[in-house]
């Protein structure tokens, strides 16, 4: 092995040790950012077999490995001496780890998009761990509730926003890879993963069964007319581009939109201002999964 891998394999280590000190699961990466042990059932004759998540307690297993014991962390990586790095399992206790990857790859604006998302669905990310990857994306860390199962996807809130939840993992700071190292952004190494805002944590749930018939227009139209009469100055263009994308949502925006106009002219808004507003908000829940 080369010096460099050797020197790479170590600091894993021990960023991994360290990792683990704080409650976070840990299990050993290859440059390609994979597990770095192969699963010891590749060649097992029956593929009908029910999976094996460590059970039979040889390593492998890939996220199943994951733990916080120093030594079984010890003996991962010495089954894997050409680890360079080293993945987080998320959705495990006491943290719940949820991930949001930011790419920016393939001429996406994840980090955009998620600020558009924040804006229709009127939540903030808080301050909280940021890691930057090599290729100049970024993964917030946040944290779940214990009773909730946040399931891995991509690209399902926005192109270039995958989530890390129950069965993922996350490439942590440290880690060495073909492209180059994962590092915190600064500032953020030293914070405690943040709690996922409520409004958040809905949309990385899978959505609830629909009711197969109608909304009910009316009421839900007066609704949200009467949340955009309610808003403060600095409010007014919040509220109204909530209320839109909501209406726009339920398939009631065209037959909403001169009412939510005239709602927001009345908070002080001007009636270019509102259809702009309005427009907007209609070419988000277009693009919107």
């Amino acid at each position: 092995m080369a010096t460099t891998d050797r020197q790479a394999t170590t600091l894993a280590l021990a960023h991994a040790l360290s990792a683990a000190e704080r409650g976070l699961a840990v299990i050993p990466l290859s440059r390609t950012k994979l597990p770095a042990l192969r699963s010891p059932h590749r060649d097992d004759p029956d593929p009908t077999a029910p999976p094996c998540h460590g059970e039979c307690g040889r390593f492998g297993h890939g996220v199943y490995d994951a733990t916080t014991d120093p030594a079984r962390i010890r003996a991962l990586f010495a089954a894997a001496p050409w680890a360079t790095g080293y993945g987080i399992a998320c959705g495990l206790p006491p943290h719940h780890l949820i991930g949001v990857d930011l790419d920016t790859k393939s001429g996406t604006d994840a980090p955009a998009a998620l600020r558009e998302l924040a804006l229709r669905h009127l939540f903030t990310v808080p301050p909280t761990v940021v890691i930057l990857t090599p290729s100049g994306g970024r993964h917030l860390w946040l944290t779940g509730p214990p009773d909730v199962v946040v399931p891995n996807s991509a690209g399902r809130l926005a192109p270039g926003i995958d989530i890390r939840g129950a069965g993922g993992y996350l490439v942590a700071p440290g880690s060495r890879t073909d492209h180059g190292v994962y590092t915190a952004a600064p500032g953020s190494a030293d914070l405690p993963p943040a709690p996922c805002p409520p409004a958040l944590l809905r949309l990385l749930l899978p959505p609830p069964r629909r009711d197969p018939s109608p909304p009910a227009g009316g009421a839900h139209g007066h609704g949200l007319v009467q949340f955009v009469l309610a808003a403060h100055p600095g409010q007014r263009n919040t509220r109204l581009f909530w209320a839109a994308c909501r209406a726009y949502d339920n398939g009631i925006g065209p037959a909403l939109t001169d009412a939510l106009v005239t709602a927001a002219r009345t908070t002080g808004l001007t009636e270019r201002e509102a259809r702009a507003t309005i427009a907007s908000a209609e070419r988000m829940t277009r693009r919107a999964p």
